[in-house]
Formats: structure tokens, C-alpha cells, sequence
């Protein structure tokens, strides 16, 4: 595993940490102490890949990202990015986005079960003051559609929580509905 670094225009790709550490010592205006040489050494012996941003002062950062590329030009091509787990199923977002839609507004009378996660404001006794609570609720009626379904839940709730409470989109995943069946 190698190392990209950079701090405004200067940058590196070194092989390790200790080459690192000698490139960041280099530059007068990072300070290298031992908590951060620490930190350093613990983010590359993680296995997390995601870029790293370290603060020098206010708005002034320098990042290191780990890469398997060789070469700085390899890297700047962009030949040596990790793999992306595969989908099994072939569908790109914007697919499954209009696959979604579709179902949400697809028209089918009967019995729906929907559930939504939302911010809820309660009063905490104790203090007074109001605050927001992750609340979940499930239930069950008549409708035409998915979004029939998400309106009512809203229209229900709306009478009977406090204004300030905060819902979700009918698109988002805090909500979810599944078909029980026609009505008798």
C-alpha cells in the first residue's frame, strides 16, 4: 500500500509511513508531534481507504489517501483504484430510482402497511425545553398507491404531533410500504 500526500502545491507518493512522516517534517509549517505521528500510523494501518484530512490550522489542511498505485502518474491517471464491490443486479441508481417512483405512485386499491421513521419534538419534563426523538411508526389502511398510503400517514400525524416535527420524503428510505391485499 503506498501513500499520496499533499499540502497546497506540494505532493508526494511515498511507500510507507516513515516516508511519510519525512515529507510532512520537510514542511515548515506542519508541526509532526507524537499524537499525530500516532495518528498517522494508525489511519494507514487501518483498513479503512477513504482519504484522510489533517488540520494545520483554521481552513488549512493537508490529506493523505492510501493507493495501491506505483507512480505518481499512475495515481493521477487514476490506474490504481480500489474495486468497487459488484451489484448483482445490473441496475444503475437512476434506474432504480425510476423503479421506485414507480411503484410508490403505481395505482392498487386495497389494504397497504407503511411504516415511517421521523423526528419527533417531545417535551422532556425534567428540563422544560423541547427536543427531537427518532420515532417509528407502523400501520395499516385503505389506499390507492404507495404515495396514497405515505399521504395519509402524514395527514394523520400532522393532527396529532407537534408542528415542529420533522418527516420524511415519500422517495427516502425512512419509508416503506408493502401491499396486503384488496379490500372486502
Amino acid at each position: 500500500m503506498n501513500l499520496y500526500l499533499r499540502y497546497f502545491d506540494r505532493e508526494t507518493l511515498v511507500h510507507n509511513v516513515d516516508e511519510a512522516i519525512d515529507f510532512l517534517r520537510a514542511i515548515p509549517e506542519i508541526e509532526i508531534d507524537e499524537d499525530l505521528e500516532a495518528d498517522i500510523r494508525d489511519y494507514v494501518s487501518s483498513e479503512v481507504y477513504f482519504p484522510k484530512r489533517y488540520k494545520i490550522r483554521p481552513r488549512i489542511y493537508f490529506i493523505i489517501i492510501k493507493t495501491t498505485a506505483e507512480t505518481m502518474l499512475d495515481f493521477k491517471q487514476k490506474k490504481a483504484l480500489h474495486p468497487v464491490p459488484a451489484v448483482n443486479n445490473p441496475i444503475d441508481r437512476r434506474d432504480l430510482a425510476s423503479v421506485t417512483m414507480t411503484r410508490l405512485t403505481e395505482e392498487r386499491q386495497g389494504w397497504y402497511e407503511g411504516s415511517l421513521d421521523f423526528k419527533r419534538v417531545v417535551l422532556v419534563p425534567s428540563t422544560g425545553k423541547h427536543e427531537y426523538r427518532d420515532t417509528h411508526f407502523t400501520v395499516q389502511c385503505k389506499a390507492n398507491s404507495g404515495q396514497d398510503c405515505y399521504n395519509r400517514i402524514i395527514e394523520h400525524l400532522r393532527e396529532r404531533v407537534d408542528g415542529r416535527s420533522q418527516f420524511p420524503s415519500a422517495k427516502g428510505k425512512n419509508f416503506h410500504f408493502r401491499y396486503l391485499g384488496m379490500w372486502k
